[in-house]
């Protein structure tokens, strides 16, 4: 090691990235007969579309120059007081909750839980969520949460419009809105062919449903009964937008009517951001929760009979519902719903009653200061001034932003951070007069009228009231965490989900306070750092894939999806083609690419698949020839939802091309892409980015995601717009923005030849583990030249016929191996698609393929007659402690239950709880948190 090369090893951070070194490498290239990874990667990908060059993504850069180049773009930010509000506040993170929850891997490494039995600490945490969304919303189902504010109000119209006994077409918005939340919802109704009417009156008779603000935009708090009680009478419903910290004071909405809330949990101990991730909330009456979206956590029982947590009503996921979805919610913010969570947790009702009347004693003292223009609010006020420039400029030299509403009104919020120094500061700004404050703060009105303060008690479940100290709450955390299998313990082979390493240099930043503490409508000099790492994140992103630009508005794929089928809409629509409104959409595609284009008003045809997994080339033909007028697109996924590189592929595009329609590349599958082919040199005209795949921003448990759209050049002038600009998919300009820094620093980290090699990895780790298990479980579709791409379908199908197994028993027993199963009858019912991503080394997946041929000669003795076909280590699976504890009466020993594989002697992952009763928990929904002796 004298190299200069070798001394500087810039190559660092990608040999820890990815698993497995060279010796390893050519350990299993030889189990593949191939003589390099060069030769692999020409027999999986089209030689047609392989790059010839190099990504221009530049040299790696060793963890420590990259975090010193992101850090110099944070100093670039300014972090100043923000008194903006809109939706936006200042708030405190507690740092046990930091620690042990946002910083720690056990929390935002592990996948949607839809695998429930080794998911109960995290499904926990969501029903406290849950649990103090209805408590405070007055309503008595509420989800786990929703990507934003400004979505989930878009979504609770389109609720409304499925739910609604009213005829009429047109829907009104409270024009005392947040401005963001009016641009979204917009952006939804135009292609729904909804009719938004938006004033400040409503005229109950012509609309099918309306949407309020309490507290409003301006800091108005108005009592809606009457008027909800009118627009019942014409048989239309209401959703009200609200603020959660607010209605510890406030009547709650649904005492006052309301049939839905909303709003956003971000002010419950999660940072600004620059604009998320933040947990949305929805709350409705028990007659519309089948139709409400996103993921409710039910209580249900498991084969012992003990409590045990679930998401309830799985069919109600929108995007297996396909075309018919009215949602294409499928990733959520859960991450950020249990942070939530567990700030009401660990401040209990009293402290948030201190909190929230803290906010409202401050903001009442400003009111004594400078008289606003309304006498009743909670946080926010509205001040008529001479000259809002001159407020300006003095509260530019205090370091202070307001929110200038017009030339001559300026609205100011407070919050949790809020101190006397600042109230004094603002009145000072607003009157140009230094306040005494001191002489005031003992004769100050009150500000929330008696029909409008909140008389019922909230939060009297014991879990609100047990964890104050830091060490009950610590370990509380530690106890949930300690529940859940997450990447901490082993690999989680989920295809279409590439659950790779999060390193930990890519989360540090996160918590950065000059990227963690800024407002999302900061004025531009105050982020330039923000903003440069945005640009420079966009650029590299544009180089991966080929396109000319990059939005990174939207907060999950499916929210990409939609994305970039609007801009196909609108791109026809200003060609005069706006009748194109056909989508073909291939069989095996994600279901949220047939939700997507249902809530963009798209005819879905859907194109058959052939024998091998491929895109039927004489239906597609038949399709394209029949809708030719009318095509607007063809959503595709590539490499396919079946794991394989399909040979024509550009053939595929062109001729969607020619017929006059756009293609859509349904970017999921990346991993496989990356540094070896471009979506638009393939002939995409769009695609989104999983950055919570292929670019390393974590799971979360469920969220947050990110879905960036990359756009060729003639779809550029149809991304979205600054939410305060135009019409918008999210509520802020950048979506999650405090999560961008992670992909910017993996890309950073890895170069062009470290993110060509991780693809490289990812190829030959699937087809490592295929090869390895194909004796055993036959892989259902391979490509032209019998490989598979980064992923591969397990075919357990004809197990249930021959030995009454199934692929969900197989996926259960893995769990007593320490395993979270692949994906389960995803594309194909009764297989399993594994997909191991780069990160995981040989010994790695060594282990998951020795489990899965022992889990294959359990089967041969279930088939052999030498164990039962019902009491058997798969049916009985998962085995808990508590179960290897008391009476043993099944045929095969503890042992064989709980240790199957000498590796689990060491470190043993304990499912808490038993194989779970999914019908019984949707025949008696309960979405509250439970006794709390259930938990004993």
């Amino acid at each position: 090691m004298n190299s200069l090369d070798d001394l500087l090893n810039q190559g660092e951070f990608a040999g820890r990235h990815l698993g497995s070194g060279e010796a390893a490498q050519r350990q299993m290239l030889e189990t593949l007969k191939v003589g390099s990874l060069d030769a692999l990667v020409r027999e999986v990908v089209p030689a047609g579309i392989l790059l010839k060059e190099p990504l221009a993504l530049g040299e790696a850069m060793r963890e420590p120059e990259a975090l010193a180049e992101l850090s110099a773009h944070a100093v670039r930010n300014e972090v100043w007081r923000s008194f903006v509000g809109m939706g936006y506040y200042g708030t405190h993170t507690p740092a046990v909750i930091q620690r042990n929850v946002l910083e720690n891997p056990g929390w935002y490494t592990a996948y949607t839980p839809y695998q429930a039995e080794i998911s109960q600490g995290r499904l926990e945490g969501l029903l406290n969520f849950q649990q103090m969304v209805i408590d405070l919303t007055g309503l008595p189902v509420a989800n786990a949460s929703l990507l934003d504010e400004a979505t989930a109000a878009a979504e609770a119209m389109a609720m409304i419009r499925r739910s609604a006994k009213s005829k009429a077409a047109a829907f009104f918005v409270d024009r005392a809105v947040h401005p963001q939340v009016l641009s979204v919802m917009r952006t939804r109704a135009k292609w729904l062919g909804i009719e938004l009417v938006v004033g400040d009156e409503v005229q109950p008779e012509k609309v099918f449903g309306a949407h309020l603000q309490y507290p409003d935009t301006f800091g108005r708090i108005r009592d809606f009964s009457d008027v909800i009680g009118k627009i019942h009478a014409a048989q239309g419903l209401v959703s009200m937008g609200t603020d959660l910290l607010a209605l510890m004071l406030l009547r709650s909405p649904g005492a006052m009517g309301a049939d839905v809330a909303i709003g956003s949990a971000q002010r419950f101990g999660v940072p600004m951001g620059f604009g998320g991730p933040h947990a949305a909330f929805m709350a409705c009456r028990d007659e519309y929760k089948r139709s409400m979206p996103g993921r409710i956590i039910g209580v249900s029982v498991d084969a012992a009979g003990r409590p045990a947590l679930r998401m309830a009503l799985q069919t109600r996921e929108q995007h297996i519902r396909r075309d018919k979805a009215t949602s294409n919610i499928c990733t959520a913010q859960a991450l950020l719903a249990n942070m939530a969570g567990f700030y009401a947790v660990y401040h209990g009702p009293g402290g948030l009653a201190r909190i929230a009347s803290r906010a409202n004693f401050m903001a009442r003292l400003l009111a004594a200061c400078v008289e606003p223009q309304e006498k009743h609010f909670f946080d926010t006020l509205v001040f008529s001034v001479p000259a809002a420039d001159a407020v300006r400029s003095r509260a530019s030299a205090g370091r202070m932003n307001l929110r200038y509403l017009d030339a001559s009104r300026v609205a100011v919020s407070f919050d949790e951070l809020t101190s006397l120094q600042d109230v004094a500061d603002v009145a000072e700004a607003l009157s140009g007069k230094k306040a005494d404050i001191n002489r005031l703060v003992d004769k100050l009105p009150a500000s929330i009228p008696p029909a409008l303060r909140r008389t019922d008690a909230v939060l009297a479940h014991p879990v609100f009231h047990r964890y104050h100290t830091e060490t009950e709450m610590m370990r509380y955390l530690k106890r949930l965490e300690n529940r859940d299998l997450s990447l901490v313990h082993s690999m989680i082979p989920l295809g279409s989900c590439t659950m790779k390493l999060n390193a930990a240099a890519e989360l540090l930043p996160v918590s950065w306070p000059r990227f963690a503490s800024l407002h999302p409508f900061a004025p531009p000099d105050q982020v330039r750092g923000t903003l440069a790492m945005i640009q420079e994140l966009e650029s590299m992103l544009a180089e991966v894939t080929g396109f000319a630009g990059v939005s990174l508005q939207p907060n999950s794929g499916a929210q990409g999806e939609y994305a970039g089928l609007l801009a196909i809409r609108d791109y026809l629509a200003a060609k005069g083609q706006g009748a194109r409104d056909v989508c073909l959409i291939p069989a095996s595609a994600h279901g949220t690419n047939p939700a997507s284009a249902q809530m963009m008003g798209l005819r879905i045809v859907v194109v058959a698949c052939d024998e091998n997994g491929n895109v039927d080339l004489a239906d597609l033909e038949r399709k394209i020839a029949e809708h030719r007028a009318r095509l607007a697109a063809l959503m595709i996924t590539y490499p396919s939802t079946h794991g394989v590189f399909e040979e024509a592929i550009v053939q595929i595009c062109e001729a969607v091309h020619a017929a006059g329609g756009q293609v859509y590349m349904d970017g999921a599958n990346l991993n496989a892409l990356a540094g070896l082919a471009k979506p638009a040199k393939i002939g995409a005209d769009v695609c989104h980015i999983n950055l919570h795949k292929t670019f390393c921003i974590p799971h979360g448990g469920g969220g947050p995601g990110m879905g960036p759209i990359a756009v060729a050049s003639h779809l550029t002038p149809f991304l979205p717009r600054h939410p305060l600009e135009g019409d918008a998919v999210s509520a802020a300009p950048y979506g999650s923005a405090l999560i961008l820094p992670i992909s910017w620093m993996y890309l950073r980290m890895m170069g062009a030849g470290g993110v060509r090699r991780a693809t490289e990895l990812a190829i030959l780790n699937a087809n490592y583990i295929a090869e390895r298990l194909a004796p055993y479980f036959p892989v259902l579709y391979r490509g032209a030249r019998g490989r598979v791409a980064h992923e591969c379908i397990l075919d357990l199908r004809k197990l249930k016929p021959s030995c009454g197994v199934s692929a969900e028993d197989v996926a259960k027993r893995l769990m007593d191996y320490g395993f979270h199963s692949p994906t389960l009858s995803f594309p194909v019912a009764d297989t399993l698609m594994v997909e191991p991503t780069e990160s995981e080394s040989k010994e790695e997946l060594d282990r998951f393929c020795d489990a899965m041929i022992a889990i294959h000669a359990e089967i041969e003795q279930i088939r052999a007659g030498a164990w039962d076909r019902i009491d058997n280590p798969l049916k009985n699976a998962p085995h808990t402690a508590l179960e290897l504890a008391g009476d043993w009466k099944h045929p095969y020993s503890r042992e064989q239950a709980a240790f199957p594989r000498p590796w689990l002697r060491a470190a043993k992952y304990w499912p808490p709880v038993k194989r779970i009763d999914n019908a019984a928990g949707d025949r008696n929904l309960i979405c509250t948190c439970p006794p709390i002796e259930a938990y004993a």
